[in-house]
């Protein structure tokens, strides 16, 4: 979606947005592929490059070569940490400059660290970051959570959102403890279902397929080392830079 905002903005129609996506033939990396066709559907984006990574993980050459080839707009990358930071070496080495790029696994994979200002204007999809205004009555805001777990471990320069994913479904599992009253299994089934929570990692409530339908996907951008929130707009802490 932001792709093509930002090209429509820029006098482009969605149709002459080219994608070039790759990911690892894994359930988690074609879940993220699926979610991405969804949405270059959606809003009539064209694909030009469709590739599944290599089974190590260790080369993306082929993809990066057709990417530059065909003048991509967009490229999309899913191959968890390995992945991730292969695309940054090569990015950097081959210098491939697709104006737009984003790739699961920023943090994991260390880009920042590894490549420092190569990997400038990356996206990076996170389920909760520090800026987002979310608050509740455990924790207090996402602000404060950050500065708590940052106090209580050492070595953190950016707290995962899984370490704020864990404590959140803790609370849930609290709360629902407490309006179940019981240890029976279908009270609690029923009790964790009618979940509706606003929480310092988003409101929660679940969808009959178990899924968090109350909380949006954030984009984070990295910007001169540092991830910033960029998408979606409500929630944006920096604009998004574009090209990269």
């Amino acid at each position: 979606g932001l792709a093509a905002v930002i090209n429509k903005k820029n006098g482009k129609s969605p149709g002459d947005v080219k994608v070039a996506m790759a990911f690892e033939n894994d359930p988690f990396s074609l879940d993220v592929r699926a979610g991405v066709l969804d949405d270059i559907k959606k809003h009539g984006l064209k694909v030009v490059v469709d590739d599944k990574l290599p089974r190590d993980l260790s080369d993306m050459t082929p993809t990066l070569r057709k990417a530059k080839a065909l003048k991509a707009d967009l490229l999309v990358v899913s191959g968890h940490s390995k992945g991730a930071a292969t695309l940054g070496r090569q990015v950097v080495e081959m210098k491939v400059n697709v104006p737009m790029v984003a790739v699961t696994h920023c943090e994991s994979a260390k880009l920042i660290k590894k490549f420092g200002a190569g990997v400038d204007g990356f996206l990076c999809p996170t389920q909760w970051a520090e800026t987002l205004t979310y608050s509740g009555k455990y924790f207090g805001s996402a602000g404060e959570y950050d500065k708590l777990f940052k106090a209580t471990f050492d070595g953190y320069k950016n707290v995962p959102y899984q370490a704020a994913q864990a404590s959140a479904a803790v609370l849930v599992w609290a709360e629902a403890f407490e309006r179940a009253n019981s240890f029976d299994t279908e009270a609690l089934r029923d009790a964790l279902a009618a979940t509706d929570m606003k929480t310092f990692y988003g409101s929660i409530r679940f969808s009959k397929a178990g899924n968090n339908i109350a909380k949006p996907m954030v984009l984070r951008q990295i910007q001169n080392g540092k991830l910033n929130v960029v998408a979606p707009p409500e929630w944006a802490s920096h604009p998004v830079e574009w090209p990269r």
